[in-house]
């Protein structure tokens, strides 16, 4: 064929078989064309007697006019008896970029929460799937398959997919990649189905006995139990509790005073029984975190597992941490508060946040129309 080129490339049409169509000024470079339509750049020259043949990328990853540069420079170094393949492994893979990432990029640009859940992405997610695999040489295909392989887990699939893509506009950025070329683009994501759990008065009253019973027992630490309780009677974030300072705590005027969450700083007003729970919490010398860790001047990174043997001695296996902070907002609107009050109470930013509990606010209407439809019902017979 002619010079390849982007048009001549994107006018190749696939056939049932896999075939190579050459380059007829550069000897040795191709363009090989899979039955499924993809195209991808290759060069085939000669090593010390031996014959070699290496990919350069996906023609959607590489142009034209870079690829044409590589095989240049492979053909080059073969000719002159260099291995060919050091310049391909120059090229990083995606545990590389993964590191550089978390390296250079998140800590200038995002919350330690969010950095730790960037991370956890890239470490339980990304590097076991695809980590291995070059930078120029990802593709759609690739990170389709690794976002259709998470589909159990809708929420992680797409919180991965968008710190994938967040890494490969900075692989453009670094120059690891052509402009334009992100492969997570038009990798359609999960619907994501809100699920709001709230406990019933019952359901309250099975888990404070829970509490008072392994408390009882010191079967789990004070500090777990302590930061369970916390969470029902403030409606705080995990995070917020777990990760809570003695300097943040004002007991006179019963109020938190967080100067960074994840709507920025915000006051959390507290109630008597809060107060209460901080008044019982034996602070640890030197130790600045309320809800203190098993190491000396660290707090509790690990809520999840005594949780879940709480929950359970409950009778609460579905129920999540985050089901309390979404408890104590509907339990607000049973004792009449309004959703703005909600909101403030919660550190709502916008709205929005707070409507999701509208519904809740007719229960007394769906109530009382209940009563009079039953009334009328039993009179009517």
């Amino acid at each position: 064929m002619p010079r390849i080129t982007k048009r001549t490339v994107d006018a190749l049409k696939p056939n049932e078989r896999e075939r190579v169509v050459w380059d007829d000024e550069l000897k040795g470079f191709g363009v090989r064309v899979h039955p499924s339509g993809r195209k991808v750049f290759i060069v085939k020259t000669r090593h010390r007697g031996r014959a070699i043949k290496m990919t350069i990328g996906p023609c959607t990853a590489v142009s034209a006019t870079n690829a044409r540069v590589r095989a240049a420079e492979i053909i080059t170094d073969a000719r002159a008896g260099k291995n060919p393949a050091g310049r391909r492994s120059g090229a990083p893979t995606m545990r590389d970029l993964g590191k550089r990432f978390l390296k250079e990029y998140v800590p200038d640009h995002c919350k330690a929460s969010t950095a730790e859940e960037y991370r956890r992405s890239i470490e339980l997610f990304i590097d076991p799937r695809i980590g291995k695999l070059r930078v120029p040489d990802i593709q759609r295909s690739d990170i389709a398959a690794l976002h259709h392989n998470m589909r159990d887990t809708p929420y992680q699939a797409n919180r991965t997919l968008g710190v994938l893509s967040k890494m490969m506009n900075l692989a453009e950025l670094w120059e690891l990649r052509p402009d334009g070329s992100n492969p997570c683009r038009h990798v359609k994501r999960f619907k994501e189905e809100k699920r709001e759990r709230f406990l019933s008065d019952e359901e309250y009253q099975r888990l404070g006995a829970a509490l008072k019973e392994i408390e009882a027992e010191h079967s789990e630490t004070a500090s777990a139990i302590a930061a369970i309780r916390l969470l029902m009677l403030t409606g705080c974030r995990l995070s917020e509790i777990q990760k809570l300072r003695w300097e943040h705590v004002d007991l006179d005027a019963g109020e938190l005073r967080l100067s960074d969450s994840k709507t920025g700083a915000k006051v959390v007003h507290l109630g008597d029984p809060a107060i209460a729970v901080l008044r019982g919490i034996r602070k640890q010398v030197d130790n600045p975190w309320v809800i203190a860790g098993r190491k000396p001047e660290s707090h509790l990174t690990d809520l999840q597992h005594p949780w879940r043997r709480i929950r359970e001695r409950a009778g609460l296996d579905d129920v999540r941490i985050h089901d309390l902070r979404h408890s104590f907002a509907s339990g607000g609107l049973l004792v009449g508060e309004g959703l703005p009050m909600i909101g403030k109470l919660l550190g709502h930013t916008q709205v929005q946040t707070t409507a999701r509990y509208a519904h809740l606010a007719n229960d007394p209407v769906k109530s009382a129309a209940n009563r009079i439809a039953s009334r009328i019902a039993e009179v009517a017979g």
